[in-house]
């Protein structure tokens, strides 16, 4: 399946939305929830320029790929969500490479990810791509009755990518 990273219109709010609703409550096996007032549609339209996304040869939204909190030393963090239907394909992979070789155009000089010390999937994509695990949280939290803890990774401009 071919791929392409899309900068976010506008009009892609009502459709970023679906998707975001539609895979809820897939993404929150994986993470913790962002609660009800993500969903409203006033709430997200406020969060929606930032965010970046992937498009199929049919303009599906696949999953979306961020970086917020850019700060003036070009040092932000990733996000990053592929739909449950398209899980298990390399697409968080291939469409993680492809965001990656755009921030490295962007001068964006480091990177910091999190995800779930369960979410392997997740740490495979971010290792395959370049970042380095940091750390373990000591402290875990419950999430969908199970136990879990953050995990940090970093990946700072002028490592090899994949």
């Amino acid at each position: 399946m071919n791929i392409r990273l899309t900068r976010l219109k506008a009009s892609d709010a009502e459709a970023l939305l679906v998707f975001e609703a539609e895979n809820r409550y897939f993404f929150e096996t994986m993470v913790p929830s962002r609660g009800d007032a993500y969903y409203m549609s006033e709430n997200f339209q406020t969060r929606h320029k930032q965010l970046l996304k992937e498009k199929d040869d049919h303009d599906s939204i696949l999953g979306r790929i961020n970086v917020v909190d850019l700060n003036k030393q070009r040092r932000g963090k990733l996000g990053y969500r592929i739909g449950k239907m398209y899980t298990g394909k390399g697409l968080a992979t291939k469409g993680l490479q492809l965001f990656m070789k755009e921030v490295i155009k962007l001068d964006i000089r480091k990177i910091h990810a999190k995800t779930t010390s369960n979410n392997f999937p997740s740490q495979r994509v971010l290792q395959k791509n370049g970042f380095h695990y940091e750390k373990t949280d000591t402290d875990s939290f419950n999430m969908n009755g199970e136990e879990v803890k953050f995990v940090y990774y970093s990946w700072e401009n002028g490592r090899e990518l994949v």
